[in-house]
């Protein structure tokens, strides 16, 4: 019984190991193309935002204590398998980062900063991104990288130490037929004598003198403006977030903003005249359409790839370019959003069936499996009892009782045959001594003591029976309860032995570098 409950329980959990940490993230999510395109016609470009790397910062749990160190190692796990699982065997050709790549980034020091790093280049694989897509990997600056306008003035060198590995904030290249403008959001709403915000601002405007330009798509961390209670969609999975902003006692300059200013987001879109927006920052997936002077442009909130940023269905965007000249714009590119498993239902199905498997294994009955011999005992003891109690009403109708006290009081109950009248039919007399043949044969006297406890005047007490029982009853329940004790952990250790392992080397497969 235990070895067929233990095998089953292996398999259920080593099924649901694999899903779980492995298979949940081989889904299907393709190019957003017609199936009788040509591939070669396009530009195939994966969009990734707001990883968002906890750190110190992130929650109340001491720096490089065990607690940190596992929420870390679980948040980043999750993203690589994203990366490794569900968006590299894609094959992109371009790789677009949208900003927050870290959460803490503007307050860390700089080795704190240089670990995130080490563990951003490890989770997203950069080095073989770099490879595959011959260099073709763009990042954008977030305002968990380089904090925003209040924060520059009195921080420049953020600003430095995000250049030197990322490079410049404000750029643009070219995808196909379509030209992709990045920009830095987190300065834009700062004062125009502000350094920073004066180059944003002179980026733009050379960008915006170029009228002979290909399609464009415009890359911001911060989302452009928005009435409040804008619907987002059906795809977003949490409430709307409306337009907050907070500037600081001082000299105003902008601490912390949901969205652009809508004076800032119009003249963008004056300037660039985009016939698409990407966005991120909002961590959950929203898409508007803003009226532009030169026709409606749709935006993409991209939510964040990691299940720790409050978004309870991470995700990514694919997207194509053509290569080809088109004669509307808008048609040059394509997008499709990709959601990655929702994690936090794993793991509540983990816990839900660590408890289904307990319940399973203490109610599950002592023949386990074999029905068959469970259903041949319960017959053997339905016969058992029919011919016993048959054999008692025999044995009562050839029998009386006779009860006996002794000299200490107790009662004794005497079997003894019943005197046999005999008939003329089956009698044999004999001349002078008329006697049963039957009767002839020696009786056993079967005699039956029951001892009964006894009160003070020495007559059996009326609860001892009673007594007597429970303390049986009792006795009989402790031992089920240890056999079944005993099994759960026998059947437990076994499930441990071969899942435990199967967990630990999928968590590792994925972690360790190919």
């Amino acid at each position: 019984m235990i070895s067929n409950l233990s095998v089953l329980f292996c398999v259920i959990w080593a099924i649901t190991l694999l899903y779980g940490e492995k298979f949940a993230f081989y889904w299907t999510c393709s190019w957003p193309m017609e199936t009788t395109d040509n591939p070669a016609d396009y530009v195939k470009i994966a969009v990734v935002t707001d990883p968002q790397l906890m750190d110190r910062t992130s929650l109340s749990l001491a720096p490089k204590s065990l607690a940190l160190e596992i929420v870390q190692f679980y948040t980043d796990i999750f993203m690589r398998r994203a990366m490794l699982a569900s968006v590299m065997p894609l094959k992109p050709d371009m790789v677009l980062f949208l900003g927050d790549y870290f959460d803490g980034g503007p307050v860390l020091s700089d080795e704190e900063w240089q670990d995130s790093l080490n563990r951003f280049r490890h989770i997203f694989d950069i080095k073989t991104l770099e490879r595959v897509t011959n260099n073709r990997v763009y990042f954008l600056s977030g305002n968990h990288d380089i904090g925003y306008a209040a924060y520059h003035s009195h921080k420049p060198e953020v600003i430095s130490r995000y250049e030197k590995v990322f490079g410049s904030r404000n750029y643009h290249f070219g995808a196909g037929e379509v030209e992709f403008v990045a920009v830095d959001a987190q300065t834009l709403d700062g004062h125009r004598l502000q350094s920073q915000t004066s180059a944003s601002w002179t980026f733009v405007n050379n960008v915006s003198r170029d009228s002979l330009s290909p399609p464009r798509v415009l890359l911001t961390h911060i989302p452009l403006y928005r009435p409040d209670w804008t619907s987002c969609g059906s795809k977003r999975s949490s409430p709307i977030i409306n337009q907050r902003i907070s500037r600081a006692t001082g000299d105003h300059e902008i601490m912390y903003q949901n969205y652009l200013t809508e004076e800032t987001s119009n003249k963008l879109l004056d300037s660039v005249k985009p016939v698409l927006v990407l966005s991120g920052h909002d961590h959950d997936q929203c898409t508007v359409t803003h009226r532009a002077k030169h026709g409606a442009v749709v935006e993409h909130t991209l939510g964040t790839i990691s299940w720790q940023q409050g978004n309870l269905y991470p995700s990514f965007m694919l997207l194509t370019a053509s290569k080809l000249s088109v004669s509307n714009a808008s048609n040059a590119v394509s997008t499709r959003l990709c959601l990655l498993p929702a994690q936090i239902f794993i793991y509540i199905w983990y816990i839900l069936l660590f408890v289904v498997t307990l319940v399973v294994i203490l109610v599950w009955p002592t023949n386990g499996l074999n029905i068959h011999l469970h259903i041949g005992e319960n017959m053997r003891n339905i016969l058992g009892f029919f011919k016993s109690n048959a054999k008692e009403k025999d044995e009562d109708e050839n029998c009386e009782y006779e009860m006996v006290w002794d000299a200490e009081g107790s009662m004794h109950l005497i079997k003894k045959p019943k005197k046999i009248v005999p008939s003329h039919s089956t009698e044999r007399v004999e001349r002078g001594n008329a006697t049963l043949r039957s009767a002839a044969k020696k009786q056993t006297v079967q005699e039956v003591n029951l001892v009964m406890p006894q009160d003070a005047s020495g007559q059996p007490g009326p609860d001892a029976g009673a007594r007597l029982g429970q303390v049986k009853a009792n006795k009989s329940t402790v031992r089920f309860v240890i056999r079944r004790l005993v099994r759960v952990f026998q059947v437990l250790s076994v499930v441990a032995a071969v899942n435990v392992p199967i967990y630990i080397m999928l968590l590792f497969a994925d972690w360790i570098d190919k």
